[in-house]
């Protein structure tokens, strides 16, 4: 009838379906892909029946089959114009305690949110996760994802106990498999192992994962949000900035005390922005003026924002993935999860383009003079502005580094800080390309020295590689990476040859593919 409300499959969006245009596209609105359809996924069995009707369709693996659980691929993964079927696992968002496998049970289209608000509340324990809120576990997780108490606590994959994940056999037939980490079948406990720094959608559907052992978070943070005017700068005080700053975090590596456990976050907005912003996060035991995580904000606090001229001032707005940490530029005592909900933000849908590295040592006067000059300070990009163009620099190591490379699939196990560059941009916007240029040129030039990305080196190497949770696809193209290492160097190191092994075993078709996907070895090495 004429006006009625047409009937709506709960498991298969087509492109006739009102819901289709929102499910064929992530966070990231510069790749939207056109499907024959997206697939619901209610549950593990489903995901079977779901997966090989998809193999059945078509026999000529024409047309990606790609897994979603948050939307928050950076790249063209997910979405792309190949691709044929989504299979869509936010159905799957459980967070419970699995009296059979003795493990807390996490679905994989759980987002960091309902962790938080889900383990903590009922348990008293969490996963020391990322701060976005909507970033979805079945991808955040199998890239070795950390957050503000990963400095404590280490990262989400060194508590992964278990996974279910669907995969497709040599016979093209869906099947289900459980891996733990003390399975007596090698071949699952490799599959698990890949799961713990691999990237997500490299080997099937993930669908549940189980983690032991899981921390209990501080009961109270101390949270700071402070900002300077990019007008009060000079080149020699931006230096001194990141030099305090790298070197603050080079000397405090030690988990076991509140200044090894501090948690930062420099944000270093383009000069247009106006400002640049400081977020930092401690345990305490209490507001006491004695307590330990005091001490060390203020210790930390003098040795950053004590070493340069400028003066401070409360944040007004955010930036990238965060908002303002408003009122807080004394710090602030809080409830660990009310702190965390007030850094809980995903930022804007919008287009974007990202790139990543991983921090040895503090920064040499070349990197930070090309940070300086692509921010807007005399370099090509004077005329350039973009309030949303990002250099951030995350704190890292402590309890991570304390974790054996070989131990998980994540082999950077000795970094101080990750940066994540970041530009935003709207739909529409003719300077589309211009933007995309920046965060190419800044990055190249913060990285001359070694050949435009930050390759892997010697013990005396500034750069240790790539973060696949950041995935960059300029990585792979020669004009924007010169080096003799490839991409799957720069994310993985010595552990990419074990992952092409577990690919190889699982997903022998390459059913699960793109851009930056685990690579199975040829025919004739297997």
């Amino acid at each position: 009838m004429d006006g009625a409300t047409p009937e709506l499959s709960s498991e298969t969006i087509r492109p006739d379906d009102p819901r289709y245009p929102a499910l064929s596209r992530g966070f990231n609105q510069r790749w939207i892909a056109r499907p024959d359809y997206v697939r619901m996924v209610y549950s593990s069995d489903d995901a079977v029946k779901a997966l090989q009707r998809a193999l059945d369709e078509r026999k000529d693996e024409s047309g990606r089959i790609t897994v979603r659980s948050g939307g928050h691929c950076y790249e063209d993964f997910v979405c792309g114009d190949d691709v044929r079927v989504i299979f869509d696992t936010s159905p799957m968002h459980e967070v419970y305690w699995d009296g059979d496998v003795e493990a807390y049970c996490v679905e994989a289209g759980a987002t960091n949110w309902h962790v938080y608000s889900h383990l903590y509340p009922t348990a008293g324990v969490t996963l020391p996760g990322g701060s976005c809120y909507s970033v979805g576990i079945g991808g955040h997780v199998p890239g070795g994802g950390f957050g503000l108490l990963s400095r404590q606590h280490g990262l989400t994959v060194d508590y992964l106990y278990g996974v279910e994940v669907v995969v497709a056999d040599r016979d093209r037939m869906a099947r289900r498999i459980r891996a733990t980490a003390d399975d007596k079948d090698e071949d699952h406990r490799k599959l698990l192992w890949a799961h713990t720094g691999g990237g997500g959608g490299n080997f099937g559907i993930l669908t549940k994962l189980w983690f032991r052992d899981l921390p209990h978070p501080p009961t109270f943070v101390r949270l700071c949000g402070r900002a300077w005017k990019w007008a009060d700068f000079n080149q020699t005080e931006f230096r001194k900035l990141l030099k305090a700053y790298g070197e603050y975090f080079r000397d405090n590596q030690d988990p076991a005390t509140h200044s090894g456990r501090l948690f930062a976050l420099l944000k270093l907005n383009h000069r247009s922005n106006g400002e640049i912003l400081l977020t930092a996060q401690v345990d305490c035991e209490s507001p006491d003026h004695n307590d330990p995580g005091k001490l060390a904000m203020d210790e930390f606090l003098r040795a950053v924002d004590g070493a340069i001229t400028p003066e401070s001032k409360e944040q007004k707005s955010g930036t990238g993935d965060h908002p303002a940490v408003k009122g807080a530029k004394a710090p602030r005592v809080m409830p660990w999860l009310t702190a965390t909900q007030a850094l809980n933000s995903s930022g804007e849908n919008s287009r974007g383009k990202y790139k990543s590295a991983c921090i040895r040592k503090p920064f040499n006067d070349e990197q930070i003079d090309a940070m300086w000059a692509c921010l807007g300070n005399g370099g090509d990009y004077d005329e350039y502005h973009n309030p949303r163009a990002v250099i951030q620099i995350d704190s890292y190591g402590g309890r991570i580094n304390q974790v054996a490379p070989a131990a998980t699939a994540v082999a950077q196990r000795d970094s101080i800080l990750k940066m994540q560059y970041q530009v935003y941009w709207t739909t529409g916007d003719p300077e589309e390309s211009t933007h995309i240029r920046w965060i190419r040129d800044t990055y190249a030039a913060t990285f001359a020295e070694t050949n435009g990305v930050p390759e892997i080196g010697g013990d005396d190497a500034v750069t240790d590689g790539c973060y696949i949770n950041y995935p960059d696809a300029d990585l792979a193209d020669d004009d924007w990476n010169y080096s003799e290492q490839t991409w799957a160097q720069l994310y993985y190191k010595d552990a990419y040859p074990g992952l092409r092994k577990v690919k190889t075993r699982w997903d022998p078709h390459n059913v699960f593919r793109h851009r930056q996907s685990i690579e199975p070895l040829p025919d004739d090495a297997t």
